[in-house]
């Protein structure tokens, strides 16, 4: 479905890193970055934003918080990360990007929270519970500084993934907002949720979910109790087209990070501003039952979308032709992908040492794959700026 928008959209981008594999530059199983494009990209994000007066974070999980894609998004204007853990925090910190905000989706865990605040003096720091706000006003008092907190609130009726549920009672924000400002150390700073936008299959379009509404109300309820200034961050499914949307609805922050590589739901159905700027390429290892088995390791394909037909360009020589698109089967997510299957039948079959570039919706810091950050492809000088895993540390590749 992405190998579509690659193919039209940025088929310099699909053959430079074909090239760059032919040229045994960048290993199998890598989820590949142009970095020129994200920081194009970035940049739309970032005047968007300035236009609706939305602070923006930059999420990275889905590039396994590459160094390279931090400093390109740097370059297009967006200086601060969400971290979606610590993990996400240490990298774009390492990078050399401020942490803008911590502890969403991800709580921070009792040990760490006196590291975090002495580490990364996060902007703004979510937290779930009364427990979880008196850690984070702890570490900051240790650390000398005083911490904004934003309280994660939920009502009847909110939509979360499946083990993303959580946060203060929305009715009850007021005297939240008065418990976090008694903390030594902590001060309440505003309210979030996620998600607060969604993919809609049915209509497909992006649309507010009931969370965003929650936010609404809430914020309207801090304003009747005299808490102004407050910060209402609204996280999912951003794209530059709409943050006006968010902005009319009280937002105060946005967090774009599929959208930084033009991979968001809305990518597939439009042709947004943002460009696709990441693929995920491999190669064929051998064939055997009329398959060519390539290897594997990065197949988290981000179920935002219905099972579909998986297809890769396969082939010797850089190309976004049509001749070399190949149906291929990716084992389930409840095996270890260690191959995926391309069909091998007809003329002009896969062979072993083949190239095999995807295009999907990743999630690079739930696999194994290496992250590859490329510069010059937009001049025609394609150069592998950077070779990591997924939490942002250089490999030692090929040994």
């Amino acid at each position: 479905m992405f190998l579509d928008i690659l193919r039209r959209r940025n088929p310099k981008f699909v053959e430079a890193a074909m090239k760059l594999h032919r040229e045994a530059k960048i290993p199998a199983n890598a989820y590949v970055i142009d970095l020129d494009q994200v920081q194009a990209n970035a940049r739309t994000l970032k005047s968007e934003a300035d236009r609706h007066g939305l602070k923006i974070f930059a999420m990275t999980k889905q590039v396994g918080r590459s160094s390279s894609f931090c400093k390109a998004v740097m370059r297009g204007g967006i200086e601060k990360s969400v971290a979606v853990d610590m993990a996400c925090a240490r990298g774009t910190h390492r990078a050399g990007m401020a942490v803008g905000h911590l502890g969403h989706l991800s709580q921070i865990a009792r040990a760490e929270a006196d590291a975090a605040a002495a580490r990364f003096r996060p902007d703004f720091w979510t937290v779930f519970n009364d427990t979880k706000a008196q850690e984070a006003a702890d570490g900051a008092k240790k650390a000398g500084y005083e911490q904004d907190l934003l309280a994660r609130i939920k009502a009847e009726g909110d939509t979360f993934y499946r083990g993303h549920e959580g946060g203060y009672e929305a009715a009850e924000v007021t005297e939240v907002a008065e418990r976090l400002n008694a903390l030594d150390g902590g001060r309440f700073s505003g309210i979030t949720t996620f998600p607060a936008l969604l993919f809609d299959h049915d209509s497909r379009r992006v649309k507010p979910t009931p969370n965003l509404s929650t936010l609404t109300r809430a914020a309207e309820a801090l304003a009747r109790a005299g808490h102004t200034d407050i910060e209402v961050n609204a996280p999912g499914t951003t794209s530059s087209v709409l943050l006006e949307g968010l902005a009319k609805a009280g937002a105060t922050q946005c967090e774009p990070g599929n959208g930084i590589h033009g991979t968001t739901a809305l990518h597939v159905m439009e042709d947004l501003p943002e460009l696709p700027a990441v693929l995920y390429l491999t190669e064929v290892s051998h064939l055997s039952g009329g398959k060519a088995y390539c290897f594997g390791g990065g197949f988290y394909i981000d179920p935002v979308f219905p099972s579909y037909p998986v297809k890769a360009l396969v082939s010797a020589e850089p190309t976004v032709g049509a001749d070399a698109l190949r149906e291929v089967e990716v084992p389930p997510p409840s095996a270890i992908d260690y191959y995926a299957m391309i069909d091998a039948a007809g003329a002009n079959s896969p062979q072993p040492g083949d190239t095999a570039v995807f295009g999907f919706r990743g999630q690079a810091f739930v696999t194994r794959a290496y992250v590859v950050g490329v510069s010059g492809i937009s001049t025609g000088n394609p150069k592998v700026e950077t070779i990591e895993n997924g939490f942002g540390e250089t490999q030692s590749w090929p040994v």
